[in-house]
């Protein structure tokens, strides 16, 4: 069975052209349940190039799923033998004002729109630098 991936290998993802963000911004919780940019902000903020980006979006899906821990694994396998959203379609890259960079282990950490290493990420000539998906058809 192939397997799809949304890792990407040093690489910045850029906020989306027609985010309002000025400022990454922790997404507000609604209600009691997660959210996924609750959850993605959550896990990569508390983890910086602790996860892959494949890590933090399956952990989503399991998180929203009520998956437990022995499901996990074969879960995996099922959820990525088809193409899933990367996270230049995250509400974080879209809304929220968080630039994504990927180590060269395909590891993430945020960096908020304000900050200077999101300015020094998004002009660094050594890493691939992509936008994050706009939100309305241009």
């Amino acid at each position: 069975m192939k397997m799809h991936t949304t890792n990407y290998f040093d690489t910045f993802i850029q906020v989306a052209e027609d985010s309002q963000a000025k400022a990454g911004e922790v997404p507000p919780t609604k209600g009691t349940e997660k959210s996924v940019a609750n959850i993605q902000f959550e896990i990569i903020s508390t983890h910086p190039y602790q996860y892959t980006s494949d890590d933090v979006i399956f952990q989503t899906y399991a998180v929203r799923q009520g998956l437990d821990e022995a499901e996990l694994e074969a879960e995996r396998e099922k959820f990525f033998s088809k193409g899933q959203p990367c996270l230049r379609a995250s509400p974080l890259t879209k809304r929220y004002g968080w630039g994504v960079h990927s180590n060269a282990e395909a590891k993430v950490a945020l960096y908020g729109l304000e900050s200077k290493e999101y300015n020094k990420l998004s002009s660094d000539e050594k890493l691939k630098t992509v936008k994050a998906m706009r939100s309305k058809r241009a």
